[in-house]
């Protein structure tokens, strides 16, 4: 029992540091639907709870909102937490697999690029922030 209170802690501090980084958590299907169908471009962090998104992707994605070029909508799912909305949100995501942590640039409801687990767990924050900083230069305006 103490372990879940636990993890429902680390969770939380999850869920709020992205929040706090100014991106909006989609826990639904519907909610997935409604952002991904707006036009413009939007950047999805896929979440989790494992030490490469807490020590490396969080990091880089709260450092995205400082860039010049930036998408339309900064949004988050949490994989392992809101599975519905997170498995949505990846059937979107046409060409790549299940990832998490993972960041998907969307435009107009299509995928255009995508930042995966293997390209963020082992490198350095500044690595994964100079991925999202290319593919903001070639899909925002």
């Amino acid at each position: 029992m103490q372990f879940e209170y636990f993890m429902n802690d680390v969770v939380q501090s999850a869920r709020d540091e992205m929040t706090e980084a100014g991106y909006e958590h989609l826990s639904t299907p519907e909610e997935v639907d409604h952002t991904f169908k707006d036009e413009g471009t939007t950047l999805v962090m896929v979440n989790s709870v494992c030490g490469c998104a807490g020590g490396i992707a969080r990091p880089a994605a709260a450092y995205m909102q400082n860039y010049e070029t930036k998408p339309d909508r900064f949004v988050t799912v949490f994989a392992g937490q809101d599975r519905e909305a997170t498995d949505h949100a990846r059937e979107y995501f046409e060409g790549y697999g299940p990832s998490s942590p993972s960041f998907a640039l969307m435009k107009d409801g299509k995928i255009q690029t995508m930042v995966e687990r293997h390209e963020i767990e082992g490198h350095e924050p500044i690595e994964v922030v100079q991925k999202l900083e290319a593919a903001f230069d070639n899909h925002c305006s």
